[in-house]
């Protein structure tokens, strides 16, 4: 009887052992997958103009401060590039440094997280918005009330803005992985030779990831 008695307090001993085990590894391989599942969520809440989902996993003031250092530093080399022994130089600082708040604004957006989670980051130029990723989600234009010439002036501000009829680019190559313990980076490039960006994600508590910050110059 003794011995019966035993043998189901070992067993029952290996059961809870085996389960805390199994939870351990389940718990351990959750929070390895736990950012890939955010970049997933984030992107198809994203495509989708899920603003409520997006801003469940993205930190937008630290995404904007990010955008503010990235963007600025990408004009600063523009300037420095062609600005030697040009005049001009001081004068297209200024300017640069008038677009940073606008296109900031534009790309702290659920528009703008689509458009870096799908190869188009902010390229630094005037009047820049983020575009419409191929398939995305995006809400129609309101029509314009008819009137004489209607299409001739139509032709005539897709011409004034090029941007509206421009080939989406092709879908980047991308890699993702941990950078660190608590931050994780989406690297994106068109072709061999073009310049990468990244996405980065970073942790908050155990499971949960948000994106935080990029960088433009990979």
């Amino acid at each position: 009887m003794a011995v019966s008695t035993r043998t189901k307090r070992s067993a029952t001993r290996s059961l809870i052992v085996t389960l805390i085990v199994i939870a351990v590894i389940a718990a351990l391989g959750f929070g390895y997958a736990s950012p890939y599942m955010a970049l997933n969520n984030l992107k198809r809440a994203a495509d989708a103009r899920d603003a409520q989902t997006v801003n469940e996993y993205v930190d937008f003031p630290a995404l904007r401060e990010s955008l503010k250092e990235q963007v600025t530093g990408l004009l600063t080399r523009r300037i420095e590039a062609h600005g030697n022994g040009n005049p001009f130089a001081a004068i297209g600082a200024m300017i640069g440094a008038a677009l940073i708040g606008p296109l900031v604004d534009a790309y702290a957006t659920p528009d703008g997280v689509a458009a870096l989670l799908n190869g188009m980051p902010p390229r630094g130029n005037p009047g820049e918005r983020p575009p419409v990723p191929p398939g995305a989600a995006a809400p129609a234009p309101e029509p314009a009330p008819p009137v004489a010439g209607n299409t001739a002036n139509g032709a005539a501000s897709n011409a004034a803005n090029p941007e509206n009829n421009a080939t989406p680019p092709q879908p980047p190559q991308t890699t993702a992985g941990y950078r660190s313990l608590n931050e994780f980076a989406v690297t994106y490039q068109h072709g061999v030779g073009d310049a990468r960006y990244s996405a980065i994600l970073r942790r908050e508590g155990l499971f949960t990831w948000k994106l935080a910050a990029v960088n433009l110059n990979e």
